[in-house]
């Protein structure tokens, strides 16, 4: 009976032991869906550490884009390759696609995965001016020579994923496998932790080895940072925003009331946040400038709307060109020019023409009252000894004048001192 007990004791110490070495291995999963902006930043950072106080084994990058901002890209490609933690990029699901920007963050993963019907590539940089598209060479080197250092780290076919940006390369997934440019095939998330279960990665000079036997899946919500400054970066929020807050703040001061000056400053402010992630034009600042400068100058020496049109014209040139994002979806420079012209167009003929009538008007308040009368015609009723009477817009106003006038003269008001006016005979 002892030998028993002895069995059953050394049994349960086993089944103990086992379960402790089953112990789920945890996997913090986020997504990247749609253009990759700062509001993309911000998620990531929020994955990654909640990763490090979740002690986790793993993070799951998941990618369906067609691409976004140069700055958020290599935000996100630094601390991909910086991670303390295994990185698994993968494009997911069936029908996704990693292109232009996504395509450097696939790459940089410590393991690169792509589901079967899904592409990455096509990231040849793409700037944009009022003529329509256009690829420059330095930008171009540039943005090669950052895709070839990120293979470089991770051991990646540098001569494949430098035609991304040469030659816009696109590959299918099992394309980019049998060419080395990703690790692995799976069509599944559970296909994916079974073909990984006892793969190695190597982080910091060493061998880690990734238990997926069971697994915990941690996923990571956007945080609501995250969704304002998704907005804010969007280049098209941005500028719209830009120019709501100008005008706001020029007819603000040509008017001055609480609103005008308020809506103007908040929406200059915000789209200010969202400018400072993207890479600008200096040529579009100068002409922005320029249309400001031919606004006020409208608006102080009146030109028939010849500065007015001016200023239209360099504003909307000037909004149409602020950006130059060469890792944007191709579809952005279709859309982007077309609206911004007629956003931009609309708003500054609408803006221009009131701030104009809103200086007329007061051109002509200013003549309200006292001045009004300055400059109109009557009749003299009696006049004596420099002074006297006259009938002036129907009414009857006491006079003065230097020269000498009768009953029936004719006289035209020259000034006007309290209740009386000064006159003359008219030229």
């Amino acid at each position: 009976m002892g030998w028993i007990r002895l069995l059953i004791f050394v049994l349960f110490i086993l089944s103990f032991s086992l379960s402790v070495n089953a112990k789920a291995a945890k996997i913090v999963e986020v997504e990247i869906n749609g253009e990759i902006n700062e509001g993309t930043v911000i998620h990531i950072n929020h994955a990654f550490n909640i990763a490090e106080k979740e002690n986790a084994d793993a993070i799951l990058v998941v990618l369906n884009t067609p691409g976004g901002l140069v700055m958020s890209t290599e935000k996100i490609v630094s601390q991909i390759l910086n991670s303390k933690i295994p990185v698994i990029t993968y494009v997911y699901p069936q029908g996704a696609f990693s292109a232009s920007a996504g395509s450097f963050i696939l790459i940089s993963g410590n393991i690169a995965v792509m589901s079967n019907g899904t592409s990455v590539g096509a990231a040849t940089p793409i700037t944009s001016d009022y003529l329509g598209q256009r690829i420059e060479n330095k930008t171009v080197n540039y943005i090669a020579s950052y895709i070839r250092s990120i293979a470089e780290k991770r051991g990646r076919p540098i001569d494949v994923v430098e035609k991304f940006v040469t030659e816009s390369l696109s590959l299918s997934a099992r394309e980019a496998y049998e060419r080395g440019v990703i690790d692995v095939l799976a069509d599944s998330k559970d296909e994916l932790f079974k073909k990984l279960n006892g793969w190695q990665v190597k982080l910091d000079g060493k061998n880690v080895t990734l238990h997926f036997d069971t697994i915990e899946v941690i996923r990571i919500k956007k945080p609501l940072q995250a969704s304002i400054y998704e907005i804010l970066s969007n280049p098209q929020v941005a500028t719209i925003l830009f120019l709501i807050g100008l005008y706001g703040l020029i007819f603000g001061f040509t008017s001055p009331g609480i609103l005008p000056e308020t809506i103007g400053a908040i929406c200059l402010i915000l789209s200010l946040v969202g400018l400072g992630f993207l890479s600008l034009n200096y040529v579009s600042i100068m002409l922005i400038i320029a249309g400001i400068i031919f606004l006020i100058a409208e608006l102080l020496t009146p030109t028939y709307g010849i500065l007015g049109a001016a200023s239209v014209i360099c504003v909307t040139l000037g909004a149409i060109m602020l950006f130059q994002e060469p890792l944007m979806p191709k579809e952005f420079y279709n859309t982007f020019p077309m609206l911004i012209a007629g956003i931009s167009l609309g708003l500054a003929i609408v803006v221009t023409f009131l701030l104009i009538k809103v200086v007329q008007l007061k051109k002509v308040e200013k003549k309200v009252g006292g001045e009004a009368i300055i400059g109109e015609k009557g009749e003299v009723v009696s006049f004596e000894n420099g002074k006297g009477f006259a009938k002036v817009r129907g009414e009857i106003w006491k006079i003065k004048s230097e020269e000498e006038l009768e009953g029936g003269d004719e006289i035209v008001v020259v000034d006007r001192e309290g209740l009386i006016l000064h006159v003359k005979k008219p030229e």
